[in-house]
């Protein structure tokens, strides 16, 4: 009976020090990650891109300046003049590189298409 005790004392112990061993490795382990916002989301995290999409469906539509591009609503990104790909390029030009992303996303928002021609010269911007 006194060896029994001292197996079940014995396995208690080693279980013990099993977990305490376990718990400290688990503290130096840890993964943190970083909190992301939209302005930085680069296309990689599927959650964070989502994430930004349902938030930017709640929150009001942030605008750059550029409410005449309201007009081309629903308009094919293929189907603009030279004259209104200048009135995209504008906006473009005048805004700072880490703003054209949530400019896109606002535009995307608003059903305003970018220009086919215009789309290498914004991946230009956002890649600076």
């Amino acid at each position: 009976m006194g060896y029994l005790l001292l197996a079940l004392l014995g396995l208690g112990v080693l279980t013990a020090l099993i977990a305490l061993v376990t718990s400290r490795k688990g503290e130096d382990d840890k993964i943190v990650i970083g909190e992301q916002d939209c302005a930085t989301c680069d296309g990689t995290d599927s959650r964070c891109e989502m994430t930004c999409r349902l938030e930017a469906a709640v929150n009001p539509i942030e605008y750059f300046d550029d409410e005449e591009l309201d007009a081309f609503r629903g308009r094919q990104a293929d189907s603009y003049t030279d004259a209104e790909m200048d009135m995209f390029r504008e906006v473009l030009y005048t805004m700072q590189p880490q703003e054209v992303k949530a400019w896109c996303r606002s535009l995307d928002l608003r059903g305003v298409a970018l220009p086919e021609p215009l789309r290498d010269e914004v991946l230009l911007f956002m890649e600076e």
